[in-house]
């Protein structure tokens, strides 16, 4: 009878090392925690930039923070995530939006193909209140995707959401608007999003689609880079590099709030 270790190396000299090397990569993404195979980690349609992670699909089941450092990086990010919600959201799923201070606009998440009578805001007065309620969201697997605004996240912090998601493979957005200090955490991805101009359409005045300069800073298993994409069409679609605008325009804050007067109407 052959031992366990013969029959180990028998497996192992009839496969090529292409096959191994396959498998071994599988293997180490599974342990930790980004699993390919499972629904809900299908390509979403992004291009270039998804090709960026492992297995060239964008890491749902995961915690994704997003940083900004002024109010137009905040209104592009609060865009890009509207538009990886329109992906997400398409089959009519439910997500959370949990902020101390909201400034989306709910209307306007439907240029981004997001019905808001599909998302639950959660309005709190405390940034604590606010984690204690996206930990506790991120284990509701009901909820497709949860989005909440924080300034700071430590990796204690982190990790204890992390597990959660790996549970329910809900996804957790984090925007994090000037944080205090930016240290190592147990999100699956880092990104920071700034505006640049959109192109206007030929012989109209005016604005165009929204654009946006996506740098992808950290990424587990994968490849940081920075993209230029736009939001056309219900989807993403990749554009020429730009230089980033230094004010950015109305197509690209699409999703940031309005005056006072105009959000309560929403």
């Amino acid at each position: 009878m052959l031992s366990l270790w013969e029959n180990r190396d028998m497996m192992l000299k009839s496969e090529s090392k292409q096959e191994i090397i396959r498998r071994l990569k599988g293997d180490l993404l599974r342990w930790e925690g980004c699993n390919a195979s499972q629904e809900g980690t299908k390509p979403l349609g992004l291009g270039p930039l998804e090709r960026a992670f492992p297995s060239g699909v964008f890491p749902l089941g995961g915690l994704h923070e997003f940083i900004s450092t002024d109010p137009e990086q905040k209104a592009a990010s609060n865009g890009f995530i509207a538009g990886l919600l329109g992906c997400l959201m398409s089959k009519g799923s439910a997500c959370l939006w949990i902020s101390a201070s909201r400034t989306v606009f709910p209307p306007a998440l439907k240029n981004f193909g997001v019905d808001p009578d599909r998302i639950l805001f959660a309005d709190l007065r405390y940034e604590k209140d606010v984690l204690w309620a996206l930990e506790e969201s991120l284990k509701c697997p009901g909820l497709t995707a949860v989005v909440a605004e924080l300034r700071d996240l430590d990796f204690i912090q982190s990790r204890r959401l992390q597990l959660a998601v790996e549970k329910t493979r809900v996804t957790g957005f984090l925007l994090r608007n000037n944080p205090r200090y930016l240290t190592t955490t147990a999100c699956a991805a880092r990104w920071q999003v700034r505006p640049v101009p959109s192109d206007a359409e030929d012989g109209m005045p005016g604005v165009g689609f929204p654009r946006w300069h996506v740098a992808l800073l950290k990424v587990r298993n994968g490849l940081p880079g920075n993209w230029f994409v736009e939001w056309s069409a219900g989807r993403f679609h990749p554009v020429p590099s730009a230089a980033p605008a230094a004010t950015p325009p109305a197509a690209a804050s699409s999703a940031a709030a309005p005056p006072a007067s105009a959000r309560n109407t929403g």
